[in-house]
């Protein structure tokens, strides 16, 4: 479920639970990097996983018309169209 905010899309998270093993794993790994927390890396892991899913889905022809163009606007927001 979905918290915070002040009612509009941005800015509104939730809290998910991943092993502290891994947590602490993806700490060590993004030291240096450009990340500045294990959620900014977290959340940009998932987009690319999810948008890649997503075009999977749309090329296999199992989308209807409304959920494709859905999809392609969330694609097209994140640059990868």
């Amino acid at each position: 479920m979905a918290s915070g905010g002040s009612g509009g899309r941005r800015g509104r998270y939730t809290t998910v639970s991943i092993p502290v093993s891994l947590y602490e794993r993806i700490q060590r790994l993004i030291e240096g990097t450009g990340f500045t927390s294990v959620s900014q890396f977290v959340t940009y892991v998932l987009r690319e996983v999810v948008a890649e899913m997503e075009e999977e889905r749309l090329r296999s022809g199992e989308v209807g018309e409304e959920e494709k163009k859905a999809i392609l606007e969330r694609l097209r927001r994140l640059g990868y169209l």
